[in-house]
């Protein structure tokens, strides 16, 4: 599972989330049987502003890569991030998420996070 996000990068670092421990395998659970896919990632500061940027990134490769029947779920690690709770609601809720990838900045950041060949 990890091989889908393994090489997202950082928005802030030229790094992959997996480089910076961002992520790991251990981090991600997918149940076929219900259909969900639950990602625990661990910015890499408490203070971390990009954290829903990688939030957004993580989104957006997985619908990407699976059906669209599944339901994902993306959370900080908790007690990895000073905002946890409102980064966590930002992440999960399906209106945000679609008014931030409508904002042409963000959604030009994301991609380049998805689709650098920096590494």
């Amino acid at each position: 599972m990890v091989n889908f996000v393994r090489d997202i990068r950082d928005p802030e670092h030229p790094y992959s989330l997996e480089q910076l421990s961002v992520l790991s395998e251990e981090s991600i659970t997918v149940d076929d049987k219900l259909g969900r896919i639950l990602i625990t990632f661990t910015p890499t500061i408490q203070h971390c502003s990009m954290a829903t940027v990688i939030g957004l990134c993580l989104r957006v490769k997985l619908k990407q890569c699976f059906p669209p029947h599944y339901k994902v779920d993306i959370k900080v690690f908790p007690g990895s991030h000073a905002n946890e709770e409102s980064v966590n609601k930002q992440l999960n809720d399906k209106e945000r998420v679609a008014a931030a990838l409508e904002n042409p900045n963000l959604r030009q950041l994301v991609d380049e996070c998805l689709y650098s060949s920096e590494l």
